[in-house]
């Protein structure tokens, strides 16, 4: 009998810590919609892909008109001609990599372009939420937009809006 009042009394308690925390969720993507800073970060970012994306296609073109050029050349060239224009073309299509890897890689100019740019708006919108959930006593901040687990929640728990007024941007 003791155990059985124990497990119901611990039962209940857990049962009533879990109701009384707050929860709150944002939308991440809502409130980087309506956030200025990151509409010109991310034009700015894709000006500079589209900059460096036309480079890497010169080179690109360049390797592929000498090898264009080789084959047409191939048979009143002599085997010493003929190595030197494969090296030449190698040498092309290696620059033409290496740039791409250089811009595009996994730590490419672009990835570092957008840590740069991107990383302090982040701060700033984390530092808003964590501010509003201080102040209001949420335990729990989820952002409804990464979840896919989330099937309904209520509006009123949703504070996107308060967090794009505490950014300087009411809606």
């Amino acid at each position: 009998m003791k155990k059985i009042l124990t497990l119901l009394t611990l039962a209940l308690g857990i049962a009533f810590a879990a109701s009384a925390q707050k929860y709150a969720l944002v939308d991440m993507e809502y409130i980087l919609k309506n956030y200025p800073q990151y509409e010109m970060a991310n034009e700015q970012l894709n000006q500079l892909s589209l900059r460096w994306q036309k480079e890497v296609e010169a080179k690109s073109a360049e390797a592929e008109t000498l090898y264009k050029n080789y084959q047409s050349e191939l048979v009143f060239m002599t085997d010493e001609q003929k190595k030197a224009k494969e090296q030449e073309i190698v040498a092309a299509e290696k620059a033409a990599t290496e740039l791409k890897y250089k811009y595009f890689g996994p730590e490419g100019e672009l990835y570092q372009k957008r840590q740069t740019l991107m990383e302090p708006i982040q701060d700033e919108i984390y530092n808003a939420i964590k501010k509003i959930a201080e102040e209001k006593g949420y335990q729990t901040v989820f952002d409804r937009a990464s979840s896919a687990n989330i099937i309904y929640a209520s509006p009123r728990i949703d504070i996107s809006n308060e967090v794009l007024d505490r950014l300087g941007y009411s809606k």
